[in-house]
Parts: structure tokens; sequence; C-alpha cells
């Protein structure tokens, strides 16, 4: 499969600015008020937001947090050919789509193979502090997950599992403590304890490619499970129409939900219906972007099967319809929710994927404000069209 180098996608500053020394500042828009304002930055920090004279084409927001990132132009975190270079690539691809930080996901495989991408992430972030700036945090999505067809997605089935302690801790150890979210079916024999015990790790649980029962799904939350990964998907074709693990999951209000809007996962109807039901203080936006996203159409050879690449961004299983991984970043999913549910507004949209991530994993939340670091993306938008990221500084 192609790769391309990372540096295509440094962009230059566009958007009005001057500098002065080690002091830089940028006239935009404020993503929150639609206000011309003049940003000062110094040090990599905001020392000041003022109102700006100036009409500015742009807009600047803090950048976006994606917590499930699997990989991008043929780079998988979940190969054993990955290096410390293809994780620099991966982020800035992330870069050039708004993404200034996210959590790498590793997904169902065997215990090795996850020991190794694991440690390769911790490698490449200990040698470079501005790479673990990043890339923060972890995500494993299984092995603990449902076997069933339709749960179980696209993750090979061989490799699904009940959780395992032990293994868990040598998986810790092996990415330097970093792994900060796992996502697993709560029907997995020996799930609750597991819940309990990763709860105390100060480690979240998210449940996701689940088969469970609606008991089953309140008894891991008492477990201490806080959120859903993408929300109807991983999901049987079929369902019970009253009492299922979909309906349940988007009733409690203990659980919060991320959601993949990228106009292929999720129809607009379910949308409407799953921003609705949790609001947005409890939503947050993922791509989850799978290692074909980003290359050009075509088939390609990957989890042992032919995958297609087809025109518009969407991944399929070759010669069917059926979804095999997602094609797009978070750009893709915040122009898609913007279009889907206008009403909400640009601010509240663009923090489901920015603040609410990383509200969810523990970590700070960049704030348009001074003595806030300057992790801010600078982009176009107007309604009705998409969102076009210029930079992330």
């Amino acid at each position: 499969m192609a790769r391309m180098c990372g540096d295509v996608y440094r962009h230059p500053l566009t958007s009005p600015a001057h500098t002065t020394g080690t002091q830089m500042i940028l006239h935009a828009r404020h993503y929150a008020t639609a206000q011309p304002v003049a940003v000062t930055i110094e040090g990599g920090r905001i020392a000041a937001v003022t109102a700006s004279d100036r009409e500015a084409e742009e807009w600047i927001a803090p950048a976006l947090f994606d917590p499930q990132i699997n990989g991008c132009l043929g780079i998988s975190f979940n190969a054993t050919a990955l290096t410390p270079d293809g994780v620099r690539t991966v982020t800035d691809v992330c870069l050039a789509h708004g993404i200034g930080a996210f959590a790498a996901t590793l997904v169902t495989n065997s215990s090795g193979a996850l020991r190794h991408g694991f440690a390769t992430l911790a490698r490449a972030l200990d040698s470079d502090p501005e790479l673990a700036r990043r890339v923060p945090c972890f995500h494993l999505e299984g092995p603990y997950l449902s076997a069933d067809d339709g749960p179980r997605g696209a993750h090979p089935r061989q490799h699904t599992r009940d959780p395992d302690r032990e293994e868990f801790r040598r998986l810790q150890d092996a990415a330097g403590g970093r792994i900060r979210m796992v996502t697993l079916a709560p029907e997995r024999s020996g799930a609750l304890p597991f819940i309990e015990e990763l709860t105390a790790a100060g480690v979240v649980v998210a449940i996701g490619h689940t088969a469970a029962t609606g008991q089953q799904i309140r008894d891991a939350v008492a477990a201490g499970a806080r959120t859903s990964t993408h929300l109807g998907n991983g999901c049987h074709a079929t369902l019970p129409r009253h009492d299922n693990y979909l309906w349940e999951q988007l009733a409690c209000d203990e659980l919060r939900a991320s959601i993949i809007t990228d106009g292929h996962h999720l129809p607009a109807t379910l949308i409407k219906c799953i921003v609705r039901a949790k609001g947005t203080a409890r939503l947050l936006l993922t791509c989850d972007a799978g290692s074909l996203a980003g290359l050009p159409p075509g088939t390609y050879s990957e989890w042992g099967t032919e995958l297609e690449v087809l025109p518009s961004g969407k991944i399929v299983v070759a010669g069917t319809p059926f979804l095999a991984g997602s094609g797009h970043f978070t750009d893709t999913c915040v122009s898609h929710l913007l279009d889907v549910m206008p009403d909400l507004g640009l601010k509240a949209v663009l923090d489901l994927a920015s603040a609410r991530p990383r509200e969810l994993l523990g970590l700070p939340v960049t704030k348009l404000e001074p003595g806030h670091p300057a992790d801010l993306m600078l982009f176009t938008w107007r309604p009705s069209a998409a969102l076009t990221v210029r930079r992330v500084l």
C-alpha cells in the first residue's frame, strides 16, 4: 500500500498574522462569537485575546482531539511493521486535518502484536517530546469484544477473548502506562471485575462491539463504565425493537457516547436521535480513521481480505456494500454534523471534537483564553459549506 511523506501535509500559515521576536499575533474570527479577534501567542501559549479591527476570512478555535485514530495512509498502529517514523507520519497527516492531538488506538489482535504496537508507540513518544504532546494517551479497542457477527465488526474473530488482567498489565507496561481507555464487551466472562480494576486504576472503560443484554449494560455502568464507543456501529443488522443494547446505552444518563459522523457510518436521522438523547455535554466525535484513511480510491489488502476505498472515501469489503473501517478524518465529521444539525452551531460542534473527548480522558482542555497552550486550529467555514483546515499551531 502506498505511503506518503508527512512533510506533504505541512501547510504554511495563511491567516493574517505578524511576528515580532518570539511573539505572533493572529487575526481571525473567534469560533464561539464569530467576532474578529487578535490572538497574541508568546512562548507557545496564548498571551492575549483582544478585539481586532481587521476583517478576517479565517476562523480560530482549539485544535481537534480524536479519541480513536488507528492509523492512515497504509500505516496501522496494529501492524508488526510499525516504526516510529510511521507514527510521526500519521501525526503529520492528522495535523493537516485539524487534529492537534489524538489517542493512538490499537484493535483486537494477538497479545504479541499488541505488545509490539504499544512498545513501538511508547518508544517513538519517549524519543520525541513534541510527538508525545500530540499523542498523550492510547486507546485499546478490544480484544475483549463480542465474537458475534455484527457486533464484532471488522475485528478478527480468532483474537476476540475474555478479559485477562495479567495480559492487560503486560500491555500497559509495554505502553509505558499510557493506555487511558479500553473498549470492551461487558458480557464477556470476567468483564465486571475487570471494569472495576481498570476504573480504580484511572483507565476509562468504554462499552463497544457488544451483544450485551440491558442488565449487562447496567451492571457494566455500575462497575464503572463511562462511555460508549462509536454508538450505533458494531451492532447486529437487526435488533429487538424494544429491549436492546443500543436503546440501553442511549438512555443511560451515566454513559457518554462517541459517534462517527463521517456521512457513511450513521444516517442523519440516527445522528439526530443520538445527539438529542445524549445532549452536547455527553457526546464526543471520532473519525475512527483506519489504516486506509487518506489513500486514493482502489483495492487494498488489509485484515487478510480485499478492501476497497471508494471515490467518496468510504471503505468497504471489495465488491460489497459493507463498511470496513473509516476513511475520513475528524474535520469531515465536524463538517457533516454541522450540515446535518446546523442549529447546534459551530462552537458546540467543535467542542464535541475537542473539549468533550479531553474531558472524558482527563486531559487538560484547551481554551481560546490567555494562559492556555496555543494548540489552535485556523480554518475557513461558512454555513452549508465544508470546514477547511488551514493550519494547526
